[in-house]
């Protein structure tokens, strides 16, 4: 399975050329072999949420056309990273997960509301686990923040998911965190764990890249730079059980202690 973590800059409140530069390098990461393309999180307007009422994407129409037509075109999944979202009078952030064959086959709303960059005072946050299949493989998705939660992102594993996907917009200055973090929860996991930031800057933070890919050891397969670019990361997915096997933490579990 190969991976095309797509780590870009994002035009802060213009979606309207967000849109082309997201569907140019979705085409390029095809072109190099992708199976399944991740992007980063709010791609579509970044953090100008006080304009979300504006800008959002009016119940991800705009989003799930793009992504329908070049699932389609192209022969790939596509993980959305995430957009802003507009639903009824409510903002959401979302991911939009779709299948090569043009199919929205799950969507997220963000669980967790990161109050340092506002998003409790604008978002609605979501309440619903987030695992799917692609090509038979379960995988689990998640947005950012989420990943300060741990017991969220075993729930999905528990719940069957051998990838996790975080999209991000982690600023630089906290980056090690988000380096700690992943690795972690590769590691406790016993998982994949992709996670895609984006770079560049808006009116209040800098970004700086360092998406990370991850194997179930916890060794770290690719990290980006902080510039824009694709890692195409070919994943060998029986690492997972192989792992699972050599320290048997699932099987180990005292969960009558944990409730």
């Amino acid at each position: 399975m190969k991976i095309a973590a797509v780590q870009i800059d994002v035009c802060y409140g213009e979606p309207d050329k967000n849109f082309p530069r997201v569907e140019e390098k979705i085409t390029e990461a095809a072109a190099q072999g992708a199976n399944i393309v991740v992007l980063p999180e709010m791609w579509n307007t970044g953090y100008d949420l006080a304009r979300l009422e504006e800008i959002a994407d009016v119940e991800g129409k705009r989003t799930k056309e793009l992504f329908t037509r070049l699932s389609k075109e192209l022969g790939i999944h596509i993980i959305g990273g995430s957009v802003s979202t507009r639903k009824g009078n409510e903002f959401f952030n979302t991911m939009y997960v779709v299948n090569k064959h043009g199919e929205i086959i799950s969507s997220y709303d963000k669980a967790h509301l990161f109050k340092l960059m506002d998003e409790h005072h604008y978002l609605q946050q979501g309440n619903q686990l987030h695992v799917f299949s692609l090509d038979n493989v379960q995988m689990g998705g998640v947005i950012c923040y989420d990943i300060r939660f741990p017991e969220w992102l075993r729930k999905h594993v528990l719940e069957g998911a051998n990838l996790l996907f975080v999209p991000a917009q982690w600023p630089a200055a906290r980056i090690d965190h988000w380096r700690i973090l992943l690795q972690a929860r590769a590691i406790e996991n016993q998982c994949f764990v992709i996670g895609v930031n984006r770079v560049g800057e808006d009116p209040n933070n800098t970004f700086n890249g360092q998406s990370m890919v991850i194997a179930p050891w916890g060794e770290v397969i690719w990290i980006g730079e902080n510039k824009e670019t694709i890692g195409i990361i070919d994943l060998q997915l029986q690492e997972v059980e192989e792992v699972r096997k050599r320290i048997p933490v699932f099987q180990d579990r005292r969960e009558d202690l944990y409730k």
